[in-house]
């Protein structure tokens, strides 16, 4: 089964094989993105061993987002010693997040 997640916006997506969800994660998306792939899996009778290939849209987007979503998917990939593609077909070794501009950083106070 074929995972596509996308983290680049308050709104993920989610995508197994030809079942697409989406999910308003806003500001608990760190907190519940696992559990939601997970859910959408169960309800394919799937668990995380079923997962064959990963593919990430790596950006430009939301910078939390992106970091959060690469983060799930090279785990994923690591721990189940699944391929990651990103969002052009791209083999990738390691998804990275792509934000679109620098980061927008300020200086220390002190």
């Amino acid at each position: 089964m074929k995972l596509y997640l996308d983290t680049s916006s308050p709104r993920t997506i989610l995508k197994l094989d030809d079942s697409h969800y989406e999910w308003d994660s806003s500001r608990d998306l760190g907190m519940h993105l696992l559990k939601f792939i997970h859910d959408k899996l169960a309800q394919h009778n799937r668990s995380w061993q079923d997962l064959t290939e990963l593919h990430f849209f790596t950006g430009p987007g939301s910078f939390t987002g992106l970091r959060i979503g690469a983060t799930i998917i090279n785990t994923l990939s690591h721990e189940l010693n699944l391929p990651i593609f990103d969002q052009t077909g791209t083999k990738l070794q390691l998804a990275l997040p792509n934000y679109g501009k620098p980061a927008n950083t300020t200086s220390p106070k002190k």
